[in-house]
């Protein structure tokens, strides 16, 4: 398993006098602050635990207390700082499932062994998420649908794509495909 922290919120504003604070939830799952115990923040480059007590959640916000955090003006102080998690303590993934960030980085490669790119970005429209894949020829934009990403190996940080189907649905730099 990759190594590092996933950011699952960003504190957005103070919430009364007492220190509370609200976030804006960045999982798709909000439900996942139910029970959390701790967040990390990043200060001066270091990931530094800091214990929480969650009072409510909702798909928009979630309100919560932080050790350290007693007064309105130590809750604005945080306002804009991400919220993470370590791995061990991240929701658990399905077979087919990767969080967004490991797969940035990922080479992106056909059955062929051509390679389109590098995945920069993910982008989340709507209907499904597009991966923003970073060429020779410029950005070539795949959406991510099962029957164009064949596997996924975020360990070797591979991505292998059909060849035949990216032809059909991925959108090239000019309207052209990378040969």
């Amino acid at each position: 398993m990759p190594e590092g922290y996933l950011v699952i919120g960003e504190i957005t504003k103070p919430q009364g006098v007492q220190g509370e604070l609200k976030a804006r939830p960045i999982t798709c799952d909000p439900e996942r602050f139910r029970g959390l115990e701790a967040v990390y923040l990043l200060e001066k480059g270091q990931y530094v635990r800091r214990g929480v007590r969650v009072r409510s959640v909702s798909d928009e916000a979630v309100f919560f207390r932080m050790d350290g955090v007693e007064t309105r003006e130590d809750a604005e102080k945080m306002r804009g700082a991400a919220l993470y998690i370590d791995r061990e303590h991240a929701v658990r993934l399905g077979e087919d499932e990767n969080f967004l960030v490991d797969l940035i980085g990922c080479e992106a490669l056909d059955e062929n062994g051509t390679v389109y790119g590098e995945i920069k970005d993910v982008l989340q429209p709507g209907g499904n998420d597009v991966y923003v894949i970073a060429g020779r020829r410029g950005e070539i934009l795949v959406p991510a649908l099962k029957s164009v990403v064949t596997r996924v190996d975020v360990e070797n940080k591979k991505m292998h794509l059909d060849s035949r189907r990216l032809r059909e649905v991925a959108v090239f730099p000019d309207s052209e495909e990378v040969r």
